[in-house]
């Protein structure tokens, strides 16, 4: 079975919101303010609480 490039970032993207990842935003999440994360990410706080509360539903 041929896997394509395209495939594969669709794939790795499944876990993705904001272009983070979420196992490293979680792990970091615990540890860390929201403006260290929002700081560490590149977003803004605004989309860190959007973040947030998408992980809470989860």
């Amino acid at each position: 079975m041929r896997a394509s490039e395209k495939g594969m970032n669709i794939q790795s993207m499944d876990s993705r919101l904001f272009g983070v990842d979420f196992h490293d935003f979680i792990q970091k999440e615990q540890n860390n303010t929201s403006y260290e994360l929002a700081s560490e990410f590149g977003l803004t706080i605004g989309d860190v609480r959007k973040l947030k509360k998408h992980l809470e539903r989860g």
